[in-house]
Formats: C-alpha cells, sequence, structure tokens
C-alpha cells in the first residue's frame, strides 16, 4: 500500500515535528529509521555517512522521514534523533516477516497442523539483532547531551537460507523437505545485502549487541513453539 505507507511512515513525522516547532514544549523526538533507506546497491558495512538508496515505497517514505528529522533539528534546535536499525527480532515479530515466518512455519509442522513452509528469496542477507537490545539503543540516544543519528546493528550478515538452515536444524528437521519457493514472495526491486556498521553506538552510547545469531534464532523457535503448546 505505498500510498498508505507513504502518508504515515513520510507525513506522520511531518506532522510530529511540525506539532512538537508549533508547542514550544520541551520534547525528545526519536524517529525509527530504517536500513532498508539504503537499498541494495552498497556492498560495504553501512555507517551514518553511507547514501541513501531506497528501493522500495517504504524506503523512500523512511528517507524522508529521516531527512525531515534532520531538517527540524537543524532548523529549529528540536532534540530529535534518527535510530537507523538493522534487522531486529524477537518472538514479537510481525508474523509476515520472514523470520517470524518460519518459526512459526516450523511450530505449525511439529505440531501436525501444516507440512509445507512457503518462502520467496533465500539469498537476501541481512544483518539480525535481538530486539531488547536495540530498544536499549534507542532510549540511549535520547539520553544524549547532543541529538545524533546512529546505525544500531550487529556488525553482521546472514542470509534467509542460513535462518531456515538454523532453525530447522535446531528441531531436527530437514528444512528442503518443507520449504517451497513460491515466486509471490520475490519483490520487484530486492536488496541482496544489508549489514550496518555499529561502531558509533559503540564509542559514543557504550552499546553493542551480545546476543548471536543462533541465539535469536532459538529464542524466536521456543517462543513459538511455547505458543503451540510443543514446550
Amino acid at each position: 500500500m505505498p500510498e498508505y505507507t507513504a502518508d504515515v511512515v513520510g507525513m506522520g513525522t511531518l506532522r510530529l515535528l511540525e506539532t512538537i516547532r508549533d508547542s514550544k514544549h520541551k520534547t525528545k523526538f526519536y524517529q525509527a529509521s530504517s536500513s532498508e533507506m539504503y537499498g541494495g546497491t552498497y556492498n560495504g558495512m553501512i555507517d551514518e555517512t553511507t547514501p541513501l538508496r531506497p528501493r522500495s515505497p517504504y524506503a523512500c517514505a523512511k528517507a524522508f522521514a529521516h531527512h525531515t528529522t534532520q531538517n527540524y533539528r537543524e532548523g529549529y534546535g528540536i532534540f530529535a534523533v534518527n535510530g537507523v536499525l538493522f534487522n531486529h527480532e524477537s518472538p514479537r515479530r510481525g508474523e509476515t516477516f520472514v523470520t517470524r515466518k518460519i518459526t512459526r512455519g516450523i511450530a505449525s509442522i511439529l505440531a501436525g497442523q501444516e507440512s509445507k513452509l512457503y518462502l520467496g528469496n533465500l539469498e537476501a542477507k541481512r544483518d539480525w539483532g535481538y530486539t531488547p537490545e536495540y530498544v536499549e539503543a534507542m532510549w540511549l540516544m535520547l539520553q544524549q547531551e547532543k541529538p545524533e543519528d546512529y546505525v544500531i546493528a550487529t556488525g553482521e550478515s546472514h542470509s534467509v537460507k542460513e535462518f531456515l538452515q538454523e532453525a530447522f536444524n535446531y528441531v531436527g528437521l530437514d528444512w528442503e523437505k518443507h520449504v517451497v519457493i513460491d515466486p509471490r514472495y520475490y519483490r520487484p526491486t530486492e536488496v541482496d545485502v544489508l549489514i550496518g556498521n555499529p561502531a558509533k553506538a559503540k564509542a559514543k552510547l557504550n552499546w553493542q549487541s551480545k546476543t548471536t545469531f543462533k541465539e535469536l534464532v532459538r529464542i524466536m523457535v521456543d517462543a513459538d513453539m511455547r505458543e503451540a503448546g510443543l514446550k
């Protein structure tokens, strides 16, 4: 829903910043930027200075919100920060996101409710971290004397296939017997690789991710198995 996405993600941020500017109240504003803003044409580690190359309506709207936040910070002195969070996952992740789709699918297969899991591009690579740690980083940004933008990431990149293999191996299943590739789930403009450089966050916020990729996968699998009554 590109028009709805642009209105909520892009214009929604502008409306909030305008309200803060008009109110004259001392306010701290956190803007949830996205690693998707960088697109798939950059092969190195992404930091706060990497140019934006959005490749979806969502990413374009996030880029608008990101720049608008910077404009209001510089133009009106508002304490406004952009947290560029790379993929952050937990058992509370939406069920249509690929990580949760995989872990819920495993629980459904083990419970005998489903036999197949339908997925798209398994080669896309993302920098996956654990959400509670990333929320701590958001809070830390708002505790600083000076408002600045930060990339929050693990500095590691893993493919969807790696997540899939790790999750299925954990429960003793062969993923190739259950996963079906469905072309409907391919994006028209795929972002192949995203990996963030959290050096600034480590230096200025004393923040770094602690949960490993393998631990993250197992946390999510365990949660969906409990939800299905399997644990």
